[in-house]
């Protein structure tokens, strides 16, 4: 457990934030700080809510109406507290998720992390296909043209904007497209919500103990923490900071900042880590609480997003259902890159090589090798798969699997107080951390357990 040696801080140098770009965030209004302090955690966020995750809200709304409704309050401080962990640990150490399991670890351990890791991989790409199926279903939706010729635009299009772009461009790319989602928010507005039943559902009325239930829980719960999030955001940080390095090799750690700076950047971490699963969350909410008030009254059974919106135009009218074709197009866009990348950013900085959009591909060959393969194969599974949701089935089932291991994995590393050097975990964040492992490693054995038995 080796921890990096300290390097010397000249202030104003090697950290693209001296004492002038600090004045000069000071004198900005309120607004503008807040929202410069969005990033990785905003992008993590809304990539949540991808067309699968969307399939899965709109499934339990359309099923079980407004008594699913409480997960939503249930989620929200276990992906902030999951998320924060994951952000505190990029800054701390300037290491990625996958770095820092190659420094924690032994040899045989980290062969067995290598392992899951390669299952999330494959778990990655099947989500990507789907994803893109999905986005080549929303505009055949919106009568662009068939399906699968929009899947493979997107597929190809999406590869070579991460090959060709520059870090701060798709960085900014993603942002605006985090706000695509709110169309879903949109939807809601325009349908007769029963907003006493809503609140029935937040606090927990109407739970059901029956197999089908508890297994859309489980769904709910994996599509919503996913293990893919906690290398997304870990990895996206540490190019955000290298970025401002201006191209340099090292992310710097907070000890290798004044005590202000870093303070700031913790507040502004945790302030970009919350809004965004706040954001995420509130657009769960949105697509279950408007899939109850209209599939759910009307009984409409569907399977996907693509499903959801069809469902929606006849009961809400057109409008509703292509603001909600139009948000998991966005959003599929949006996710398929992060979830191509977090993978490939894991895998290749456990195995001690260079990764990173910010990168060049002669630089980084395994990173873009993986992330390339990733979003190729996912785009030939969109194009022949004839049915998606079996795609985000098997996804889900390796997700739920890996969720409680990857969750011990960072729990671990982030009590290590010689690697976090005085940023380790306190009281509370070792609580919601630990109460978050149990869960999904409860979740994820149920989820076996019940497609295993034939659920």
């Amino acid at each position: 457990m080796e921890k990096r040696p300290p390097e010397e801080h000249v202030p104003g140098v090697g950290t693209g934030r001296g004492e002038g770009a600090s004045l000069r965030a000071a004198r900005r209004s309120p607004l503008a700080r807040f929202f410069g302090a969005l990033g990785p955690g905003l992008v993590t966020g809304a990539a949540d809510d991808d067309p699968s995750g969307i399939a899965t809200y709109s499934q339990a709304g359309a099923t079980y109406g407004n008594s699913m409704l409480w997960t939503v309050p249930l989620t929200l401080p276990l992906m902030m507290a999951v998320q924060e962990i994951c952000d505190r640990m990029a800054l701390a150490t300037g290491d990625s998720l996958g770095k820092l399991i190659r420094r924690h670890f032994s040899r045989s351990f980290r062969i067995a992390i290598g392992v899951l890791l390669a299952a999330l991989i494959c778990a990655n790409v099947l989500n990507v296909g789907a994803d893109l199926n999905a986005i080549g279903q929303g505009m055949s939706l919106l009568h662009a043209g068939p399906a699968w010729i929009w899947s493979l635009v997107a597929g190809v299009g999406i590869g070579i904007a991460v090959v060709a772009g520059s870090f701060e461009r798709i960085g900014m790319i993603f942002k605006w497209l985090c706000m695509v989602l709110l169309v879903y928010i949109g939807v809601l507005f325009v349908m007769h919500v029963d907003w006493a039943a809503v609140g029935r559902g937040l606090v927990g009325s109407g739970i059901r103990i029956t197999p089908a239930y508890l297994a859309l829980v489980v769904g709910v719960l994996g599509t919503t923490i996913s293990p893919y999030m906690f290398f997304w955001q870990s990895a996206q940080r540490i190019e955000e900071l290298r970025a401002e390095e201006r191209g340099g090799d090292e992310a710097p750690a907070l000890s290798d900042r004044p005590k202000p700076e870093a303070k700031r950047r913790l507040r502004n971490s945790r302030l970009d880590v919350f809004t965004g699963m706040a954001f995420s969350v509130l657009i769960m909410f949105a697509i279950m609480a408007s899939s109850a008030a209209t599939l759910g009254l009307h009984h409409k059974a569907i399977s996907s997003a693509a499903d959801a919106a069809k469902a929606l135009e006849p009961i809400a009218g057109n409008y509703a259902g292509i603001l909600f074709a139009l948000g998991f197009i966005g959003s599929g866009v949006l996710a398929v890159p992060v979830l191509a990348a977090s993978g490939a950013a894991g895998m290749a900085g456990l195995l001690n090589r260079d990764w990173g959009l910010d990168r060049s591909p002669r630089r980084a060959p395994l990173f873009y090798i993986l992330l390339g393969l990733g979003i190729l194969v996912g785009s030939v599974l969109a194009i022949v798969s004839t049915d998606p949701i079996q795609l985000l089935v098997l996804s889900a089932i390796v997700n739920g699997i890996a969720a409680g291991p990857f969750l011990i994995v960072m729990m671990l590393i982030s009590r290590n107080r010689q690697i976090m050097d005085g940023h380790a975990n306190g009281p509370l964040a070792t609580a919601m951390g630990w109460a978050t492992t149990v869960i999904m490693c409860v979740a994820g054995a149920y989820g076996v357990f019940y497609t295993v038995t034939g659920g």
